[in-house]
């Protein structure tokens, strides 16, 4: 008996060497995000590159939209790779890879094993919507995390978010981003921009493109070798909310995690480090108000 169950214990072999912690990305206001026009992200690819001679430049990187059936691609914005440009294909993703259930859009079982129910295990019910369909619905419905408008208003955080420019931090943490106007079809026309996401500024303080700041974790999902050890710029809105910090948790304070950049971040990294303690203090004041 003991034998038979050392023969089925689950083991991570040798070869499999690259691994790493990921903390769960926020969901909030991401219908707005999936409303920005590809265009938009692709223009501030471009025009990070140029402003910075080349030490700064974001991949906007194209992948499928699941939904779409495979037929069209946009700039992907979701997920900590940049693996998804819509809210249906990411919500299939996550449906299958972290609570193992497959669905219309991601139909094959991670693994057979034990496996003894229909595929696919979410279909859509007499409204013609799986629930994948009813949470990307959810998350599009949700508000954009807001400022926190008394620690906004203090003269250390207006301060801070000057520096926050002057720094460079806002290259890629960009603070502000306009929607595609309402009635604009996107996600290879399987989504079009209602009246409540189209043409609205909002505050994310993201690019939502791929860099590599020094943090990559070496692994590659849609995008090839060139994407190993990039990273989408997390947004910082709603960071006054989290203790743990970065793709993988593992920044435990906001001054930590703002010496952890490198890479692409290396010269706004310097700049940061010669500032006076009590501009430090400033600017991270301002990110606590976020």
């Amino acid at each position: 008996m003991l034998a038979k169950a050392a023969e089925i214990q689950e083991r991570v072999p040798n070869r499999e060497n690259i691994r790493t912690f990921r903390i769960s990305v926020n969901l909030l206001g991401d219908g707005f995000v999936e409303a920005v026009a590809d265009q938009t992200l692709i223009d501030l690819a471009r025009a990070q590159c140029h402003a910075s001679r080349g030490a700064i430049c974001g991949q906007a990187l194209r992948v499928p939209i699941v939904e779409a059936k495979g037929q069209a691609a946009a700039i992907g914005r979701f997920g900590w790779k940049d693996q998804h440009a819509s809210r249906p294909s990411f919500a299939g993703d996550a449906y299958l890879n972290e609570m193992g259930i497959t669905n219309p859009l991601q139909r094959d079982e991670v693994t057979t094993l034990c496996n003894t129910v229909s595929e696919p295990n979410d279909t859509p019910g007499a409204d013609g919507l799986a629930d994948t369909d009813h949470f990307a619905r959810f998350v599009r419905s949700t508000k954009a995390p807001p400022r926190d408008a008394t620690l906004a208003a203090m003269p250390t955080a207006a301060k801070g978010a000057a520096l926050f420019h002057r720094v460079g931090c806002a290259a890629c943490h960009v603070p502000s981003l306009t929607t595609a106007p309402a009635g604009t079809t996107v996600n290879g026309g399987a989504f079009t921009v209602p009246d409540a996401l189209g043409g609205k500024t909002i505050h994310p303080y993201s690019d939502f493109l791929l860099h590599n700041v020094g943090t990559g974790d070496g692994i590659v999902q849609n995008g090839g070798q060139s994407t190993r050890n990039k990273l989408r710029t997390p947004a910082l809105w709603g960071m006054r909310t989290r203790d743990r910090i970065m793709h993988d948790g593992e920044g435990l304070n906001r001054n930590e995690s703002i010496l952890r950049h490198d890479g692409e971040a290396n010269g706004v990294i310097n700049n940061y480090i010669n500032l006076s303690t009590t501009q430090k203090n400033q600017l991270i004041a301002f990110l606590n108000s976020l």
